[in-house]
């Protein structure tokens, strides 16, 4: 497994990831810990949950299932949101970060976060209080560096110059949703990402999975998917433009003996500032689609034959 720099920061991590979002809510601790001892055999250590992941829940399997394996991993959680449903926004006050990680660091079983991230914007609370919480923990030894989450380019920006005008450390990295059906992140936000020296993590590399291939145009999906389950990302992704481009792309990788995910993850991959592909998993074996999937290094030549499959029937494209 390799790895890469998040940003221009020191924090390391490899470029497959896992996302725990499912531990608690599609899958049980048992299956959970399956998963998460799999990923560890396959040289996958940076685990990315959430506090609000099933209730609170995913935190509390990731912890118990690294117990004596912690000093092999990046872990890395999200305040930011409640806890309990319907969620709204909770902020990124002193006051609420304060207790937010205490929380974490209780559920997680663990005295340190390497990557502790704002999972949302504040539009309530100044940026400076929200950094200056931050630094205040990198300086406690609770969080080891600290990065952001679905904030657009110019907030980026902002929070990195506050940061430098303040002399506090700043984030590292920002999560944000890319992969090649859902590309908004290229026109902005990674340009801010490279000129402020943060890393992107991306969420839903795999289009919430319509880019296994495991989707057809003329079925329903397969019972026990996440689009199966979750309606709503099925409307959004499985748009009669985007199986078609779905389905050439398959073929593209098809002929060159590769799979899809493999594709899309080589893509994302490709992208600038990207420091890991982040992909869930709720069997062991699929850890092992992931891990297996990054061995395709695309050449500019199958980047411009992909770029052209994936805007000729969307007409989304990246940054111009």
């Amino acid at each position: 497994m390799k790895d890469r720099n998040v940003g221009r920061s020191g924090l390391r991590i490899s470029v497959v990831g896992l996302g725990c979002n499912s531990f608690g809510e599609r899958i049980g601790p048992d299956e959970s810990r399956a998963v998460i001892h799999r990923a560890l055999d396959r040289g996958i250590t940076f685990f990315d949950t959430a506090d609000v992941y099933a209730e609170a829940q995913s935190e509390g399997i990731v912890g118990e299932a690294l117990k004596g394996q912690r000093h092999r991993v990046v872990l890395a959680t999200k305040f930011g949101l409640t806890v309990q449903r319907p969620r709204r926004t909770a902020g990124a006050s002193r006051q609420y970060i304060m207790t937010a990680v205490e929380r974490s660091l209780r559920q997680l079983g663990t005295d340190w976060i390497d990557l502790y991230q704002m999972h949302v914007p504040d539009p309530r609370t100044p940026i400076e209080e929200t950094l200056r919480a931050l630094d205040d923990l990198v300086r406690q030894g609770k969080i080891r560096y600290f990065g952001c989450s679905n904030m657009p380019a110019w907030q980026v920006v902002d929070a990195a110059w506050t940061a430098t005008l303040h002399h506090m450390n700043g984030f590292v990295s920002c999560q944000a949703e890319c992969n090649l059906l859902s590309r908004d992140a290229e026109r902005e936000l990674i340009p801010a990402l490279q000129a402020s020296g943060l890393g992107l993590l991306p969420y839903q590399p795999l289009a919430a999975g319509l880019l296994t291939g495991k989707y057809r145009s003329d079925q329903p999906p397969p019972a026990d998917t996440r689009l199966a389950k979750s309606p709503h990302l099925a409307r959004r992704y499985m748009t009669p433009a985007n199986m078609s481009v779905v389905a050439k792309l398959n073929a593209y990788a098809q002929e060159r003996g590769r799979t899809l995910v493999e594709l899309a993850f080589a893509w994302v991959l490709a992208r600038p500032s990207v420091a890991c592909v982040m992909a869930g998993a709720t069997r062991p074996d699929q850890v092992d689609q992931n891990a297996a999937a990054i061995t395709w290094e695309l050449t500019a030549e199958e980047l411009g034959d992909i770029e052209r499959i994936a805007t000729a029937d969307t007409g989304v494209g990246g940054a111009p």
